[in-house]
């Protein structure tokens, strides 16, 4: 069960990671808050991100992987080496050209980016000042990206599953001083964070780049040029940049709409945060395990198995995600409290985070999917259909955003991204069917279905407890009796969801664990 395995390395390793987030977004929650520098710092760290996933997820997660997949097939290991050589010499290039156009321009840029702050100029000065500190940040998580792909393929997750840990301890490390020994303004602080966030991108790339050097696949620096095997690259490439470009567009243009109302923007990231805990352990796992799973066999003519691990990716998902999308929906302002609300984090922060964090909760079922269902393209060289796709959720995310914010504000703008992610999703599903390559048979839909049934089942038994409890878990409460009850919640709803999954026949727990133990 070699797709269970990696998945629950990779989960366990990014379970790690976002902990380690959720103590770092608490620390930056209590210095920071919601206020102008907050908003300021995550619209900086926001962009070079937005450059990160077109480069590095776009490129590298599927044009790359199926190409690498296919050389390790066919000319094995010094073949692959020397296609990752000349394809990551022109990712290289790119980079150092989009760095130094980004870091001489940075204030016309952002004057597009967050136009809404434009009219405040300390805060609009504070946002260039720190988009510039870590814009170079885009240049390690691309490359870090782009050797965590090829030690994906060769089969060993440890080291880019593990990197992300590394930023989030940085950071932490940055925040104590900031928390715990001396105040500085949040301006200052935000300057400070911003440097230890560069420091823990340089970290990941050391630490997958002595994981390549073990492996002796390091690929050597090489000038660029368009032999057929590259030019073949970038067109696959170009319409996954294009499908990364377009949904960038959306954060983008979520970012100039948020921009124009107070906080939006860091309410926004701190209940986007929340629900990437699942999405990071579950979807993104997932991904990451299966494309070059599928690649391999779809490469080496195993149709069956390649359904079969389609199949089994999409089971497990839905028996993870669908249960945490419910319980984020009824226990939303109760994980907000007890995560955030201390220091500049008010109760007024703690209710509009949980707001968003419920409308983007509904969605998170689709985000999950999106990454199960993607591969089935990729794998098969097909990055023009997701594009095209990605392309028409993106103008519904932005016509829905248009629609709901005057009146809902943040909360419109979570909307909108749940919304149009599960149309994407319908989408991938029709496509898929109408070709073959995906159908669910009458057990499977009954087991999804089950799924829903029960996960809705204790999401009603969690928010009715809550209800009872609310004396407990109410502002200004000690937060250690905060975080007892909410733990206890917590730990009833999963002993109630599982034990329903395990009686009503949907999955043999037993199984499970028998899984597990010969995972550890």
């Amino acid at each position: 069960m070699t797709l269970f395995r990696n998945f629950v390395s990779v989960g366990s390793l990014t379970l790690v990671s976002r902990i380690a987030g959720f103590a770092r977004d608490a620390m930056m929650a209590a210095v920071l808050g919601t206020g102008p520098a907050a908003d300021a710092f995550f619209a900086a760290f926001r962009f070079p991100n937005l450059f990160r996933r077109l480069f590095a997820e776009g490129a590298f997660n599927t044009a790359f992987v199926p190409m690498f997949s296919g050389a390790l097939e066919r000319e094995g290991q010094e073949g692959a080496k020397l296609l990752a050589a000349r394809i990551m010499s022109w990712l290289v290039v790119m980079l150092f050209i989009v760095t130094l156009l980004a870091e001489l321009f940075m204030p016309q840029i952002m004057a597009v980016f967050v136009p809404g702050f434009v009219d405040d100029p300390e805060k609009f000065d504070l946002t260039v000042l720190l988009t510039r500190i870590m814009f170079p940040y885009l240049g390690c998580m691309s490359l870090m990206a782009a050797y965590g792909a090829i030690l994906n393929t060769l089969g060993r997750f440890f080291a880019a599953a593990f990197a992300p840990v590394l930023l989030n301890l940085v950071t932490i490390a940055a925040l104590i001083p900031l928390a715990v020994w001396f105040i500085q303004t949040p301006a200052e602080a935000t300057i400070w964070v911003a440097i230890a966030t560069m420091t823990g991108g340089v970290a990941q790339l050391v630490l997958v780049w002595v994981a390549i050097e073990r492996a002796g696949f390091r690929p050597a620096f090489r000038m660029p040029r368009l032999d057929p095997e590259v030019r073949r690259f970038w067109m696959l490439a170009v319409p996954a940049i294009l499908a990364g470009g377009i949904t960038q567009i959306n954060i983008f243009v979520g970012t100039i709409i948020a921009s124009g109302a107070d906080n939006a923007i860091s309410v926004l990231s701190y209940a986007d945060r929340l629900y990437q805990l699942p999405l990071g352990i579950i979807g993104i796992a997932i991904g990451t395990v299966l494309l070059p799973e599928l690649s391999r066999h779809l490469k080496g003519g195993r149709a069956l198995e390649a359904r079969q691990s389609q199949d089994q990716a999409l089971f497990v998902s839905m028996l993870l995600t669908m249960p945490a999308a419910v319980a984020l929906v009824a226990l939303a302002e109760p994980i907000v409290r007890v995560l955030f609300e201390r220091g500049a984090f008010d109760a007024l922060a703690t209710t509009q985070t949980a707001e968003a964090l419920i409308a983007f909760a509904t969605g998170l079922p689709a985000y999950v999917l999106i990454r199960v269902l993607q591969p089935g393209f990729f794998a098969r060289e097909d990055t023009l259909t997701p594009t095209i796709f990605a392309g028409i959720s993106v103008v519904a995310n932005i016509a829905i955003s248009l629609t709901l914010f005057p009146s809902l504000l943040h909360v419109g703008i979570a909307i909108a991204t749940a919304a149009s992610s599960w149309l994407n999703v319908v989408l991938l599903v029709a496509t898929l069917a109408v070709r073959g390559h995906f159908a669910l048979t009458w057990p499977q839909w009954r087991a999804q279905l089950t799924i829903l049934a029960i996960s809705l089942i204790m999401g009603a038994a969690l928010w009715l407890l809550a209800e009872q409890g609310a004396i407990h878990l109410a502002s200004g409460v000690a937060l250690w009796r905060q975080a007892g009850v909410l733990a206890a919640l917590i730990a009833f709803g999963i002993a109630v969801y599982f034990t329903l999954v395990h009686v009503s026949g949907t999955h043999d727990l037993r199984l499970l664990l028998r899984r597990l133990r010969r995972r550890a």
